[in-house]
């Protein structure tokens, strides 16, 4: 698969399955294969699953839907490669995950996730998003390659 950058909704949607709301993922900014890929999640106010109660009650986003973002954009650094394509990724563990700040409504956050380990349907993917400055999350996540 030719990757021209930047990837927007379309041709994100043609390398993951997810559509929304559950696709998290607005935007592929860079892109390395088999390295690493970063992406970009803009908040909105109306996404349904803010919690409405947040800080100071500030609309904020979940921190598992957060982390469910970082997976999605290692998810297209893995299913862009062609060999891997109509296949499925299964996140199978995530270890030392650690939430640092809240993510808000009007927030962009930009993900970062670097391939550690590769082997032919098995990996394991550092990832990290930030807000301005500030990391937000960090963490690994163990995956497996499969088919539908």
């Amino acid at each position: 698969m030719e990757i021209a950058l930047p990837l927007d909704t379309a041709a994100i949607e043609r390398i993951l399955p997810h559509r929304s709301p559950f696709l998290l993922v607005d935007r592929i900014t860079e892109f390395e294969p088999d390295q690493r890929i970063v992406g970009i999640k803009n908040v909105s106010i109306n996404e349904p699953y803010l919690n409405r109660t947040g800080l100071n009650g500030r609309p904020t986003l979940p921190p598992t839907i957060l982390t469910e973002a970082v997976a999605q954009v290692g998810a297209i650094l893995i299913l862009a490669k062609p060999e891997n394509q109509g296949m499925l990724i299964f996140f199978r563990g995530m270890e030392r995950v650690r939430f640092r700040g809240p993510v808000h409504a009007g927030d962009q956050v930009v993900i970062e996730a670097r391939v550690k380990r590769l082997k032919s349907r098995m990996g394991v993917l550092e990832g990290r998003a930030r807000v301005g400055k500030k990391v937000v999350i960090h963490g690994t996540m163990t995956f497996a390659l499969g088919s539908e």
